[in-house]
């Protein structure tokens, strides 16, 4: 009996976060485990080398030769050592990815990269891409709206609510405006900042506030209300509290304690994260239809 298909993932292989944590993936695991899970799995990309384009050709190879078909990837590093080679070798897929560029690269670098790679993505008569792009690590709103991406991805999202804050677009003359840089405001009421003037929604001069809230309420959300009072160290805290800081801030028998009398973005981050993904979803709509055309402006010194 097949089950019924009730998500479509894209699978990154997670080369960026081994290599920034020093430690190996398994190839042969990586590709038991899309075997596995295919029902799911729509997309997947190649076990990339981050460093070593002909590694990473290698793995995609072996993937191939088992039944799959990874997207292949290029990276930065790829066009320092060899130019457009290894962009030309993933035209020859209808979706590849391009990646490298979450970290150690500037912005021009970046920019520079990409002016690159699109001038040879795009040298078709319309200047619309043949080929759907997805780009890794990458949700800078200038580089996602200058470059005709099929997809981008990134943790901004999830590690933007975790740290306490949500994306709001911004508002003119009556609407919301997506292709400008958003606003990025803290609403945690355990932030350290809840009392620095204008790095707090509570601090934020009064008009700009109201646009923020109308923004969430807009999209269902409430900002919650929280109450916090100190207790004795031992005290077990019920259902809708918990404890306000971390276990080793104790003074004078006693730790700080919130209670939730009514849950909301200020005190709950999985709420945090739903509206951010909204934001997303709503970005993704803005934009124009895919594919659009890209215009060159000139390389400028792709200097590392």
């Amino acid at each position: 009996m097949n089950k019924e298909k009730k998500v479509s993932l894209f699978l990154d292989s997670g080369a960026f976060s081994a290599q920034s944590q020093g430690i190996a993936i398994n190839l042969h695991e990586y590709i038991d485990f899309i075997k596995l899970h295919q029902d799911v799995i729509e997309v997947y990309a190649n076990l990339d080398v981050i460093g070593d384009a002909k590694a990473s050709w290698k793995n995609q190879r072996v993937m191939e030769k088992k039944g799959l078909n990874p997207l292949p990837v290029f990276h930065i590093e790829d066009w320092l050592t060899s130019g457009s080679y290894y962009l030309e070798k993933c035209m020859e897929y209808p979706y590849f990815c391009i990646g490298g560029m979450a970290t150690g690269y500037s912005s021009p670098q970046r920019f520079n990269f990409l002016e690159r790679c699109f001038s040879v993505i795009c040298d078709t008569p319309t200047g619309k891409p043949n080929h759907k792009v997805h780009g890794f690590g990458l949700t800078s709103l200038p580089l996602m709206l200058r470059y005709p991406w099929y997809s981008v991805d990134s943790t901004s999202w999830v590690v933007t609510g975790r740290m306490g804050s949500v994306f709001v677009p911004r508002y003119r003359s009556g609407q919301w405006i997506y292709d400008e840089n958003s606003w990025k405001v803290v609403v945690s009421n355990r932030s350290p900042s809840t009392k620095d003037a204008g790095k707090h929604i509570e601090t934020l001069p009064p008009k700009q506030k109201q646009i923020i809230l109308d923004y969430i309420h807009a999209k269902g959300f409430q900002l919650g209300v929280s109450v916090f009072k100190h207790v004795a160290a031992d005290y077990s805290p019920k259902e809708g509290e918990r404890w306000a800081e971390k276990k080793g801030l104790i003074k004078h028998g006693k730790r700080l304690l919130e209670i939730i009398e009514e849950e909301g973005i200020s005190n709950k981050y999985q709420l945090r994260d739903e509206l951010n993904i909204i934001y997303f979803l709503d970005l993704e709509k803005s934009m124009p239809e895919w594919p659009w055309p890209f215009k060159p402006c000139g390389s400028g010194g792709f200097g590392i």
